[in-house]
């Protein structure tokens, strides 16, 4: 696997990584929304977008003093073709992968 690959699959092994990700499905969200539903400190959800950003998942922009964050779906590709390889993976559906995301959210 390459790095990126790593990278991609271990932002993905965590809940709450994961449940940022499905929030970011809706639109762009500022790093203190993000923040917001989660009980964890600031510096913990920013340690999380992180690993998302460094994982390509995610971009993060500066507007005036606020911080944004940005899915990225694209960076699933590698992951997907990866995935595919095994013959057992279709190509990722943005759509079943939201309503995943979404059914995490819940448990």
């Amino acid at each position: 696997m390459t790095t990126q690959l790593d990278q991609t699959f271990a932002a993905l092994a965590d809940p709450t990584r994961r449940a940022i990700l499905a929030m970011l499905l809706e639109d762009d969200m500022a790093v203190t929304d993000v923040a917001e539903p989660f009980e964890m400190s600031l510096a913990a959800i920013s340690k999380h977008l992180g690993v998302l950003t460094a994982s390509g998942l995610i971009s993060q922009e500066k507007r005036g003093r606020v911080k944004w964050c940005k899915l990225e779906p694209d960076a699933l590709r590698e992951a997907s073709v990866w995935m595919q390889a095994f013959g057992q993976m279709d190509a990722i559906d943005l759509d079943a992968f939201e309503s995943f995301l979404s059914q995490q959210l819940k448990e």
